[in-house]
């Protein structure tokens, strides 16, 4: 008996064309329902040629990481010095941070990722008469010595006891998260003057918001 062969001619590239390909040719197959990996590829018309591209190479844009400590309570009169303690991050019903956050150690802050940053202190006050009460945003490079890059000046100058917000940012470029940190320092604080701290409220607090790649 003869057997015959049957030979099915090549598909060209001409002869595939849109109106060929299915309405839920995308719809009708498992939908990715978390952030690509950063070697899950897509397809671009590259001036009319098709080609692929990983995720890591297109992915960006919006905000990473973004988180807000506080002081839990006040100071003792007069101390100048690192704020080292009684620091926990907002816990409010309403908080909520992005990215995995900043980490502390006995005030010192480390950052999550590299990136640029932008670190923002604001303080209450408690002050006594006639004082010039200042908080420094400190930013190490090194790990080791510290650079006092912003000063928050709260002078009060009525001879009665009251309560000022000061507040300030800078911005830091982390280039290293073992080198790159952040501390807040009190100076200039006389007897009778304090900053103001609260486990359930926002009186003095420090802002970290990842702006973009180093």
């Amino acid at each position: 008996m003869a057997i015959t062969r049957i030979i099915t001619p090549g598909v060209t590239d001409e002869a595939v064309t849109s109106d060929k390909l299915n309405n839920d040719i995308i719809s009708g197959t498992t939908a990715l329902t978390s952030e690509p990996a950063d070697t899950d590829e897509f397809l671009v018309s590259d001036a009319g040629t098709l080609k692929r591209i990983d995720y890591s190479l297109i992915k960006g844009g919006g905000i990473t990481e973004a988180d807000m400590w506080r002081l839990t309570a006040n100071t003792s009169d007069g101390t100048n010095a690192d704020i080292s303690s009684n620091l926990e991050r907002v816990d409010d019903a309403s908080f909520g941070y992005i990215g995995s956050g900043m980490s502390q150690s006995s005030g010192v802050f480390t950052f999550p990722s590299t990136g640029i940053y932008e670190v923002s202190c604001v303080a209450m006050i408690i002050c006594s008469s006639d004082i010039n009460a200042m908080i420094e945003i400190n930013v190490t490079t090194n790990n080791s010595s510290y650079d006092p890059v912003v000063n928050l000046n709260a002078g009060n100058e009525s001879g009665d006891r009251t309560n000022i917000s000061v507040g300030g940012s800078t911005l830091v470029d982390v280039t290293n998260t073992s080198n790159v940190k952040v501390k807040f320092t009190t100076t200039s604080f006389g007897s009778g003057t304090r900053l103001s701290g609260d486990s359930t409220s926002n009186y003095t607090y420090f802002k970290f918001i990842r702006l973009g790649d180093t």
